[in-house]
């Protein structure tokens, strides 16, 4: 199974304020600040990785948080929902707790036989807590209040929304090795049998609908996981034949990637598990320091005084 499509490994989002977005994902969703460093392209701008205990591939939803960037528009062509999974008889805390903190929330309602909770983080970032089908015994990253009673656990599944379905899901099933599970009206399931959890991609075919618009509030990326360099450079070649163009492979600190946009417009990056988030801290440290990409450690007096604060 190792050489195949290991399910997702993150998904990167946009935010439009660094600490707002820190806050939320630490103080409300209870998740652990993995790791913070700063964007590769743009080192004035903040790049946090949020996660689980050791930061587990499947777990992590990352952000370029730009200072007073404006709203996004969710649209055909990207990533249009994120899919986190939750204990059994968990949502109703979630409902409760997203009162407490004012967070924008929808009802509970039922996809495929599952139970999710919609809600909206601060930036507008769609999100659905889903109480899975499949038994999901991934340790969650608790705190004082969020346990492991009702704590996420990681991906359940990734939303993209198409004006057509059928080249995207080509890509799916042809080189990733997904296979369709069921359709309920516009939103087809897809699933890999190589691993448990965060294993899901729904697309939904809207044909009329407008193009997205990247900014704050909006997915930027769907990473998909594999266990290594060599694995990921044996896609590379599958991806490459297929005609689509890829990037060769990049050293991105915590994982080797490989970036192409498929044929319904979203962008799709392959990410490694190696050599993973304590290559420069320990595990109980992570996300405590802020940690630069080598290229900029020269400049880190610069580059501290003009990140926004986050106290």
């Amino acid at each position: 199974m190792t050489d195949r499509i290991l399910g997702l490994h993150h998904i990167t989002a946009i935010a439009g304020n660094a600490r707002r977005n820190q806050q939320f994902y630490t103080k409300v969703l209870g998740q652990r600040l993995v790791k913070k460093t700063v964007n590769f392209d743009d080192p004035g701008t903040y790049h946090f990785y949020f996660g689980n205990e050791a930061g587990t591939p499947g777990t992590i939803l990352t952000f370029f948080p730009w200072e007073s960037m404006g709203p996004g528009r969710t649209g055909s062509g990207m990533a249009t929902g994120i899919g986190y999974s939750v204990p059994k008889d968990s949502l109703e805390f979630w409902k409760d707790r997203f009162n407490q903190a004012g967070t924008k929330q929808g009802e509970i309602g039922q996809r495929f036989g599952e139970q999710y909770l919609p809600f909206q983080d601060p930036d507008g970032l769609n999100i659905d807590l889903i109480v899975s089908s499949t038994p999901d015994d991934r340790p969650s990253w608790t705190t004082a209040e969020t346990t492991t009673e009702n704590a996420i656990k990681g991906f359940h599944s990734v939303t993209l929304t198409l004006r057509s379905i059928k080249p995207t899901a080509t890509i799916l099933t042809d080189i990733f090795g997904y296979k369709l599970l069921e359709q309920e009206g516009p939103r087809y399931r897809y699933i890999t049998d190589a691993i448990e959890n965060a294993a899901i991609v729904d697309l939904i075919e809207a044909p009329s609908a407008p193009h997205g618009y990247n900014a704050a509030g909006t997915n930027h990326h769907v990473a998909f996981r594999v266990k290594n360099d060599e694995i990921l450079m044996e896609f590379r070649e599958k991806i490459a034949k297929k005609g689509l163009h890829i990037t060769p492979k990049i050293d991105r600190d915590y994982f080797f990637s490989l970036y192409f946009r498929e044929p319904g417009g979203v962008l799709f990056e392959l990410a490694t598990d190696n050599p993973g988030f304590t290559r420069d801290e320990p595990q109980n440290e992570l996300g405590t320091h802020l940690k630069l990409p080598r290229q900029y450690e020269s400049d880190r007096a610069r580059i501290e005084a003009v990140l926004p604060s986050l106290d």
